[in-house]
């Protein structure tokens, strides 16, 4: 809609004119979630609601370092007790205490990190007692 309202026609009209042969071109047929109850209508109104749920719709998130490091840390200690085999254990475990270690020399942003480097081996201990192995 590009258009302008000509001089001398009141803004309603005008509009509802626009609205009127948009409806009678088809441009609101087959709108996605037509019929559909609108998202978040009834939370309170939050400023920079379309940020969160852009951030949300794109799967993003914005976490001060510390906390991402801190969150990846949890995540690769979940993955490591999931891995299927002793290398992957010891893999997984030593990239993120690369990072760890890597944050404590030079502090990012953010909170404090309150993160040591995991115990390889006992994490691979720990991975071996889970499945009944014994560690190599």
């Amino acid at each position: 809609m590009t258009e302008r309202k000509p001089p001398g026609l009141p803004f309603e009209s005008w509009v509802d004119k626009q609205i009127r042969e948009a409806e009678e071109r088809g441009a609101f047929a087959d709108l996605p979630g037509a019929g559909k109850p609108l998202r978040d209508a009834n939370a309170p109104y939050d400023e920079t609601w379309w940020l969160k749920r852009k951030m949300h719709d794109e799967g993003l998130s914005h976490l001060p370092p510390t906390l991402a490091l801190r969150k990846e840390a949890e995540d690769a200690l979940a993955a490591a007790r999931r891995a299927r085999s002793e290398k992957e254990v010891r893999r997984i475990v030593t990239e993120i205490n690369e990072k760890i270690r890597a944050a404590i020399r030079t502090p990012p942003a953010g909170p404090p990190l309150n993160l040591v480097p995991y115990d390889v081996e006992g994490v691979v201990a720990e991975w071996s007692e889970k499945r009944g192995q014994r560690a190599d």
